[in-house]
């Protein structure tokens, strides 16, 4: 196999996995009535997708890929807005969670941008990377938060993982810096213990 072909596929696993991922996100989160993703990683995925399907465009298929990513996190940002103020309606005021959120999204957007001439990085590859380990850490955060599977599941769990492990692999083989190493092994962990946290409270 050659590099080309091995690259291929670790995009194509990356993109498909991260799409089922969020799909099944939207559809839990329907079922449940609970948005499904914490707002910095709503805010940061958002961001980086638009900078890259429409302001610095990769190749053409990472285009598509990155575009489908968009378009799926408009529902999941909608899920957000809708389904989230319930759950802290009792701590802020309506305004302030909005607010909150908007100016998350703007400073991710920024922020992302800063990132790619800081470390002169014009395809996002460490925010994205540090972004899915935000995300992460996120996920378990949510979980405890809640105590229970609203908003998730498995197979969003299984799905991210095995997404991650994708593009962890093709950059480990072919582009790995020591930073992109540490942050995917981190990432893996974390994905690792949302899944195990996941399965003991499927089997209570």
């Amino acid at each position: 196999m050659t590099q080309a072909h091995f690259l291929l596929i670790c995009q194509l696993g990356t993109g498909l996995f991260w799409i089922i991922t969020y799909i099944l996100i939207i559809k839990k989160g329907f079922q449940d009535k609970k948005y499904g993703m914490p707002m910095v990683a709503i805010c940061a995925n958002i961001s980086w997708e638009f900078i890259f399907a429409f302001m610095y465009p990769q190749n053409e298929l990472q285009r598509i890929l990155t575009l489908i990513w968009f378009i799926l996190d408009i529902f999941i940002m909608l899920q957000f807005l809708l389904y989230g103020y319930k759950e802290y309606k009792k701590i802020i005021p309506i305004k302030i969670y909005y607010s909150s959120f908007f100016i998350t999204l703007v400073v991710s957007f920024f922020t992302i941008l800063a990132m790619m001439h800081e470390f002169d990085d014009m395809a996002g590859t460490y925010a994205a990377f540090s972004q899915n380990l935000i995300m992460s850490g996120l996920f378990i955060a949510l979980f405890i938060q809640r105590g229970n599977l609203s908003g998730q599941s498995m197979g969003i769990a299984v799905c991210k993982m095995v997404g991650t492990a994708f593009a962890a692999v093709g950059f480990y083989m072919y582009f790995r810096t020591p930073l992109i190493t540490i942050i995917s092994l981190a990432t893996l962990i974390y994905d690792w213990i949302y899944i195990v946290l996941i399965y003991r409270k499927y089997a209570q």
